[in-house]
């Protein structure tokens, strides 16, 4: 008997969505309101500027644009299974990726959300990756898409200065693993001990919206940064050094790292801890800040179109976010040219490209 060929899932395309309002420091101290400069801003964080959704833009907008963008990055018509990562949907019920995927004219394909903070995309290509070579669908559609302007509060210092809105996405197909954009291995964790470090309090069943206790602090996002950045540090280099066991590389072989864009100091902690030299760290944050579970596919389709990694690169992902959760992925950099898109609105015109994919 012949052994069959082995298999994993390839990322054939990559899209990204940004608004195109820009709100760089200047204008946030200028506002007053927050005891910063852009100096301080710039030391401590690493970010210059970040984007700002326009007023009524919503995470499926956003996602919409993405995930449309990849398509047509991948050279495909449709995807058949849509999933999400977000931290902000649309509403509370339903979860939002069933519309991306109406408005994507993708018909009966499943879709659903992801919730798991600023790793959703990393989470979101490990359950891609399963479903794909378990028959469940042949061409998924895995987006991170956020409007973190919309549960930020803009008095909060701690976060106001961080956080961007905006959406990356990839496809991926079955393929080969000698091939670029290979998904290789994935490493992921949580810890519910630290749900507290990084949350929005009320709205939930715990603490619903119509109670009387809502205040300024339990109604937006909150972070404890100190607490945060040493948590975030010690499980993203652990979760990346067990990726790059369980694949057998070693962390001087790894040709492009890309972290969740939280922090510049974070992923420079990270990247010096693991091993990784600077000249192969890639990144946006100074561009476009923390954008939470869109930060990955922005990075990698901003990298991807700047044309700086080899396709068939050694690549290493890793992602730290609520929950507490993290997880890391080990690829091949793909050789897909990335397309990025402006927001699309949600009374936009759909034409439907779907089939009803015939299955054996």
């Amino acid at each position: 008997m012949t052994d069959q060929p082995r298999r994993t899932a390839v990322i054939q395309g990559l899209g990204s969505s940004l608004p195109q309002r820009v709100l760089p420091n200047e204008e946030v101290v200028r506002r007053g309101v927050l005891d910063t400069t852009d100096a301080w801003i710039r030391r401590r964080t690493g970010i210059a500027r970040r984007r700002r959704a326009a007023k009524g833009t919503s995470t499926g907008d956003l996602a919409v644009a993405a995930g449309r963008a990849a398509l047509e990055s991948a050279g495909a018509r449709e995807a058949d299974l849509v999933l999400l990562a977000t931290t902000t949907p649309d509403r509370r019920c339903p979860a939002t990726a069933p519309h991306v995927a109406h408005r994507l004219g993708l018909g009966p394909a499943p879709a659903f959300d992801l919730a798991a903070v600023c790793s959703g995309f990393v989470y979101g290509l490990t359950v891609a990756r399963g479903l794909l070579l378990n028959g469940v669908c042949e061409r998924p559609l895995v987006i991170g898409a956020e409007v973190y302007s919309s549960i930020v509060d803009p008095l909060d210092r701690d976060t106001a200065i961080v956080f961007g809105d905006g959406a990356g996405a990839a496809v991926l197909r079955a393929g080969d693993p000698a091939e670029p954009g290979a998904v290789l291995a994935e490493d992921l964790g949580s810890d519910g001990s630290g749900t507290d470090l990084i949350s929005i309090a009320a709205g939930g069943s715990r603490v619903p919206d119509t109670s009387p206790r809502l205040d300024r602090g339990t109604r937006y996002f909150q972070m404890r940064g100190r607490e945060v950045y040493g948590q975030a540090v010690r499980r993203m280099t652990q979760s990346s050094r067990a990726v790059l066991e369980d694949v057998g590389w070693a962390p001087e072989s790894v040709e492009a790292f890309i972290g969740h864009q939280a922090n510049q100091r974070i992923l420079d902690s990270v990247a010096e801890r693991v091993g990784i030299p600077p000249h192969y760290r890639f990144g946006n944050i100074k561009d476009v800040g923390n954008t939470a579970g869109a930060s990955i596919p922005l990075a990698l389709a901003h990298t991807a179109r700047q044309e700086v990694v080899r396709p068939g690169a050694r690549t290493l992902l890793t992602a730290f976010g609520g929950g507490l959760t993290w997880g890391s992925v080990a690829a091949s950099w793909p050789s897909a040219t990335p397309v990025s898109r402006e927001p699309e609105t949600a009374h936009e015109i759909v034409t439907p490209c779907w089939r009803t994919r015939q299955r054996k």
